[in-house]
């Protein structure tokens, strides 16, 4: 679907986590390739273990293709782009059926070998062959990218090492949630039309409360010379309800690319098919007219059995995103400057991804997304959900890459054209630095357990996937007004 347009509750009724891990009972051994870390590199195949079918294996884990690339001559860019939104589909499309048939792979431990990771491995070979001949048409056929076909199995690992609940009371709130809430509802997908609750997570451990928290923000020491200027631009809340389930950046001509709605302030003609004169001509919510930009992020759901308009759409109810999107209370969007010396201008087009959507399989090492609670933001958290107090709210935030290679406005993975400030604050080498983007985006939610981010379906709603992305569309004299109110200290709207 293009776009979502609904109303919003002013209310909510408190909401409840359930486990939703696919359990293969049976107490045998499965013969599939399974494994229970996030922490494993995806530059090869999986290990080959045999895993206790008593087991709670709850998604499907496939190395990331596009992290390995080479660099992708322009002329393979699209096809490349394509190729790797179809593995993410085939993704999709094999999760789900894990997920639907779990009873008879529980009884018949082979067939999730035969029916779901084997014919993913042969599809994922034969986009892994179109992708290296299309590199190859311009540059050196790319190696040892075969090694990246097989999936695996794996488990929720909060739940396969028996946590309960996390640190603080999260596990005791999620509880007493379900107590209260009995069987009002029954879950996940099923004749409820993605109604109910999410069928494929959060769970319990999730979450933590912020006040068991230990502070923990450490900014780097402010040097001589540095950018000590503020820009805030001003694009709303998305008042106006745009959403849609595409990427233009890591997916572009693919709809439903992400497979999770996202929330849209600034350029409103961003979808999958948006160039850059569109974006460059498109209408923008900002309150600068100069400021087109694209700022978008994945809504924020709760579960609270509310039936949202895209229940049976892509990116909503079909890729097992449901619950009732939340409207942001407020969106902060800031540029700062550089700890250690003056930024420079950011090209025009610059596309920035910060976070991974797919760091529970890929591990943490792109998880870049903080989330608090207003009263407690020096208290951050990665990878889990924060329980705010009464009177407290939900806030996620994220500090983009603010260090520029100083030629490209892309890269293949989408990541190595920019990079983040070492810990003393300076750019890596051959870097320099740019206005850095700090998003502030704050819930006025219920306290405790009952919200999520869209996700891939296969990444269980995990905290640790939520990102941002960003493509500047500033006018060259805004832009300019940007890097001077940032150099000379200046706090500037």
């Amino acid at each position: 679907m293009g776009r979502t347009s609904r109303k919003r509750s002013t209310s909510a009724s408190r909401a409840i986590i359930a486990s939703a891990a696919l359990i293969l009972g049976g107490g045998g051994l499965v013969a599939v390739n399974v494994h229970a870390s996030a922490g494993e590199g995806a530059s090869g195949s999986p290990p080959d273990r045999s895993w206790n079918a008593g087991t709670q294996m709850s998604t499907i884990d496939c190395p990331d293709v596009g992290n390995e690339l080479p660099d992708v001559p322009d002329e393979a860019r699209g096809e490349v782009d394509r190729e790797l939104a179809a593995m993410d589909t085939q993704i999709t499309e094999a999760y789900q059926q894990f997920a639907d048939r779990k009873d008879e792979m529980s009884r018949d431990p082979n067939l999730v070998e035969n029916a779901v990771l084997g014919p993913l491995k042969d599809k994922r070979t034969a986009g892994i062959d179109r992708i290296s001949t299309a590199i190859g048409r311009s540059a050196d056929r790319p190696e040892r990218l075969d090694g990246l076909a097989p999936c695996s199995l794996r488990a929720d690992d909060d739940n396969a090492s028996g946590t309960d609940g996390g640190s603080g009371q999260a596990g005791d709130q999620a509880d007493s949630r379900r107590a209260e809430q009995g069987q009002a509802q029954d879950g996940g997908r099923g004749g409820d039309n993605g109604q109910g609750r999410q069928g494929n997570g959060p769970e319990a451990p999730d979450f933590v409360d912020i006040q068991s928290v230990q502070p923990d923000v450490d900014k780097p020491r402010l040097r001589r010379g540095a950018s000590r200027g503020t820009f805030t631009t001003d694009c709303g809340r998305n008042e106006n309800g745009k959403f849609n389930p595409d990427n233009v950046i890591v997916a572009p001509g693919v709809s439903n690319g992400a497979h999770h709605m996202h929330d849209y302030v600034g350029n409103q003609a961003n979808d999958a098919f948006a160039d850059d004169d569109d974006l460059a001509n498109g209408d923008t919510t900002c309150r600068n007219q100069g400021d087109r930009s694209t700022y978008y992020w994945p809504v924020l759901r709760l579960q609270n059995g509310t039936a949202e308009n895209d229940a049976a759409a892509d990116g909503g109810g079909k890729d097992q995103n449901v619950g009732e999107i939340q409207t942001p209370s407020q969106v902060t969007l800031k540029f700062v400057g550089n700890p250690t010396g003056k930024v420079t201008a950011m090209p025009r087009f610059l596309r920035i991804i910060t976070g991974d959507a797919k760091a529970f399989t890929n591990g943490d090492a792109n998880a870049n997304a903080s989330w608090s609670c207003t009263g407690f933001e020096n208290r951050q958290l990665k990878d889990k959900y924060p329980i705010c107090p009464d009177g407290s709210q939900v806030v996620r935030s994220f500090a983009f890459q603010s260090c520029w290679d100083g030629r490209n406005t892309d890269s293949a993975n989408h990541r190595t054209h920019v990079a983040f400030a070492r810990a003393d604050g300076r750019c890596p080498n051959g870097f320099k630095a740019i206005p850095q983007l700090v998003q502030r985006i704050v819930y006025d939610v219920p306290p405790g357990p009952g919200f999520a981010v869209d996700s891939f379906p296969e990444q269980l709603h995990k905290p640790v996937t939520d990102h941002g992305d960003f493509i500047n569309v500033f006018d060259d004299n805004l832009m300019k007004k940007v890097v001077s109110c940032v150099n000379g200290g200046r706090r500037c709207r």
